[in-house]
């Protein structure tokens, strides 16, 4: 299994999974994996924008600082994001189990 998260020079890199169409915005963990449910459709990458601004929210971080490596066009996305590191980042998604 591939790790979801990993340091990097760069910033934060990140494996998830968008489930885009959803009753609303929100981040789950399943299985280990972390899923984010948007309500955009997938199309015109207005899913892809809706994640980006998700993130930027949860992560009180700017925009330009998410940027998606692999996976535009794909529910499997690999991020990279510049100044958040993996216990910053788990410490905002982890309470998401609570």
């Amino acid at each position: 299994m591939k790790k979801i998260l990993e340091n990097t020079d760069e910033g934060l890199i990140i494996r998830l999974k968008i489930i885009p169409n959803s009753s609303r915005n929100e981040a789950v963990w399943e299985n280990g994996a972390l899923k984010i449910k948007i309500t955009a459709q997938p199309i015109e990458n207005k899913a892809n924008k809706a994640l980006v601004e998700f993130l930027s929210k949860k992560l009180k971080t700017a925009k330009s600082n998410i940027k998606i490596l692999k996976g535009e066009l794909n529910k499997e996305k690999i991020l990279l994001i510049h100044g958040i590191d993996e216990k910053i980042f788990l410490e905002i998604f982890e309470r998401l189990e609570e």
